[in-house]
């Protein structure tokens, strides 16, 4: 039913939402209301195995700073969230595909990525976020696809969710300035599709990343710590959580995903 929507989005940028859900599964229930990450839409293909099925290739796919409500105060990001009540349209935002204005899904872009964007001259305020004016928002889409900028984003959200800790040593030691010696490492590197999400990553200590990249190193799906035989020095084995598991954050949602966690066993680890 939304395939004409989606056909539309190819070639082009697409924002993740999350609406209200009733669900029994208790890790579902809720919903944030917001939205949550952007992607742009390489193409469409059917599914081989189902007929009247298809596939949206994603690419780009990047996690916002924060995650963006429908409304803030008065002002909804899409209009068409806008009931006759004025307040949120149910019917629009159980909808799983909708298509949106550039100037809203420029300016919800904005708000998700602001800690990372500054306030450019003649911006407005609305309840804390960014209305950035026109001539602004263009270079903002562009920039998500810069590399500078999406290793500073994934960066942060992967050192944040593990509270700047090394998950494979447990060691937290942070300079004078701040800054923190665990690293974000891709589990599949960029190089090789691997997308800039914070279930594609785990905060390690320099030493430790090193050796993960080149598959010293590896994590299996029950984040148990992997070493290729005859390959680890005994130095850096004593270093590693004596429990032989990763540490984890406790949020499940930036936990690595078994998805990239045995491309990286097939693929880079050398055991």
């Amino acid at each position: 039913m939304y395939l004409n929507q989606v056909r539309q989005t190819v070639r082009d940028w697409i924002v993740y939402y999350e609406p209200r859900r009733a669900t029994a599964d208790a890790l579902s229930r809720g919903g944030r209301q917001s939205y949550f990450a952007v992607a742009r839409v390489k193409g469409i293909r059917e599914d081989p195995l189902a007929v009247d099925h298809f596939y949206a290739d994603i690419a780009d796919y990047l996690v916002f700073d924060r995650a963006v409500p429908f409304r803030v105060g008065d002002h909804f990001y899409e209009a068409a969230m806008r009931g006759l009540d004025g307040r949120t349209n149910s019917g629009s935002a159980q909808r799983a595909v909708r298509v949106m204005s550039d100037r809203e899904f420029e300016l919800i872009l904005h708000s998700g990525f602001a800690s990372e964007l500054p306030l450019a001259d003649g911006a407005v305020e609305r309840g804390g976020f960014a209305d950035p004016p026109e001539m602004e928002v263009r270079s903002i889409v562009e920039l998500t696809v810069q590399r500078p900028f999406r290793d500073a984003i994934f960066s942060r959200q992967v050192q944040e969710a593990y509270d700047k800790t090394c998950a494979m040593t447990g060691l937290r030691i942070i300079n004078g300035g701040g800054r923190a010696e665990a690293q974000a490492a891709h589990i599949r590197p960029v190089a090789r599709s691997g997308p800039d999400s914070p279930r594609n990553g785990v905060a390690l200590s320099s030493t430790v990343h090193w050796m993960f990249d080149r598959g010293l190193l590896s994590i299996e799906d029950d984040f148990k710590i992997l070493t290729a035989k005859g390959a680890v020095p005994v130095e850096v084995s004593r270093l590693l959580n004596p429990t032989g598991y990763l540490h984890l954050p406790e949020d499940f949602r930036v936990q690595p995903h078994k998805h990239f966690l045995r491309y990286h066993r097939e693929n880079i680890f050398k055991g």
